[in-house]
């Protein structure tokens, strides 16, 4: 591919950081070749359109290209198609001189030039894959950049700093952009389609577990990238019962992080002792209180389930959203993320809140865990307390991003005489992925933990 000549007048737009005295990668072969091929397709209904869509189907943006001239054509040529109108070089020159961009794209033998540039109209796509990569590459110094800069200005707090490199990483860690592959049709996914249904039928776990036989069948488990909110009064045991799912999952290999604004990390390890080891939690808390019986029960937990549960427990210095998407996105990182709690949404602060109601803060904070559930492919399981009338505060936005919505009662908590004490009603009032129930579940709270009833 030889190099052939492109205007030089407005390079200057590119300025070239302070801290970054190199040339940023480019390729302006490619992209003239890939203009070149845009150029080409003329009708579109000709054979050679199909080129043309496969280079549009790479995803490559006007943006990713070096050259100034070069994103104007690429815009001009969008909008010759958009509109349904033939893309050529005489019509492109029209479109850029309406625009009163064809001056700086080179005039209308640069278009020409690009045009001659390009090997073989059938590898545009290909051509396209080099550009998107070297924009890639010019994002990362970008990024690069702006961390040095906001480092060297020391603006704002370090709380700061670590978010914008945390975002910055997060965007240069998504990796180069590639081509895009033609979606499966329905013939491609039917094996699969069967070997799920096979699952759901014969009762297979197709989720993460919750804990909870009853629970898992209803909703088929934990699905990576929703949310489960779990409602309760407070003193119901909403975050006991979190953390037991949390470490159900964790059991079965699932990498879990549990954030929790209330309690601290030896409640949370007391809490997990009591409910795996069934030592009554009121003797790990008080003085004198565990025997030589208990003693033991707690090094065993230590050999067999603590030194090899992949749980994390993230005790927060602030109750801010980002620390947990900050601490969540490191567990990420530092191993997988398939499951985690944040303990509880009202809690939770959102920066910058000022001026806004109390119910959009929290919306704000639902919508941020969704987002976050989706970005690191993990399921959520999101705390949210319930008013004195049983109301869950600021439930609208809450109950818009779940995907399950669990109330949690227990029958014996205002009436210590009921006949049903010692038991609790999982109330699935929202299931994307079946039906609504009311389940019941044994509450063992002097063990800091909820079972399942043994079938009658």
């Amino acid at each position: 591919m030889s190099t052939t000549a492109v205007p030089q007048q407005h390079d200057q737009e590119h300025e070239v950081p302070a801290a970054f005295t190199r040339v940023p990668p480019q390729d302006l072969d490619a992209e003239q070749s890939v203009l070149g091929a845009l150029l080409l397709s003329g009708d579109p209904n000709s054979p050679s359109n199909r080129h043309f869509h496969e280079v549009l189907e790479t995803g490559l943006r006007a943006e990713e290209y070096y050259r100034p001239a070069h994103q104007m054509i690429h815009r001009a040529i969008l909008a010759l198609h958009q509109a349904g109108d033939q893309v050529d070089p005489i019509t492109v020159a029209d479109k850029l001189t309406q625009q009163g961009n064809l001056d700086r794209a080179g005039g209308a033998s640069y278009l020409h030039t690009c045009v001659q540039a390009v090997p073989t109209p059938a590898a545009g796509a290909k051509y396209a894959e080099i550009v998107r990569a070297k924009a890639y590459r010019r994002s990362v110094i970008a990024s690069a950049h702006r961390i040095l800069e906001h480092a060297y200005s020391e603006a704002g707090d370090e709380n700061e700093v670590r978010e914008l490199v945390e975002q910055q990483l997060t965007e240069i860690i998504a990796g180069t952009p590639s081509l895009h592959e033609a979606p499966p049709t329905v013939g491609d996914l039917y094996l699969d389609f069967i070997a799920e249904t096979e699952a759901i039928q014969q009762g297979r776990q197709t989720g993460l577990t919750y804990g909870f036989a009853d629970l898992d069948l209803l909703t088929s488990g934990m699905q990576p990238g929703n949310v489960t909110v779990i409602a309760a009064a407070s003193g119901i045991g909403k975050s006991t019962l979190a953390l037991n799912s949390a470490v159900a999952a964790a059991k079965t290999g699932a990498k879990v992080m549990f954030a929790s604004m209330e309690m601290s990390a030896t409640e949370l390890m007391q809490k997990i002792a009591a409910a795996e080891g069934k030592i009554a939690l009121h003797h790990l808390t008080h003085q004198g209180g565990l025997t030589d019986e208990g003693w033991k029960t707690l090094n065993r937990l230590g050999q067999e389930l603590f030194r090899e549960l992949p749980l994390r427990v993230y005790r927060p210095d602030g109750a801010t959203l980002g620390d947990i998407a900050s601490a969540a996105r490191a567990s990420a990182r530092a191993g997988g993320l398939d499951l985690l709690v944040a303990d509880y949404l009202q809690l939770i602060e959102v920066e910058q809140s000022r001026g806004i109601t109390r119910e959009q803060a929290v919306a704000s904070v639902s919508r941020g865990l969704k987002n976050l559930s989706v970005q690191l492919g993990c399921h959520v399981i999101a705390l949210s307390q319930l008013n004195d009338d049983g109301l869950m505060r600021e439930s609208r936005a809450i109950k818009n991003d779940a995907s399950v919505v669990i109330k949690v009662e227990r029958p014996d908590a205002e009436d210590k005489e009921s006949p049903r004490s010692g038991e609790a009603d999982l109330v699935v009032e929202k299931n994307r992925f079946g039906p609504t129930a009311v389940l019941t579940v044994g509450a063992q709270l002097h063990y800091s933990r909820f079972v399942d009833l043994p079938n009658t």
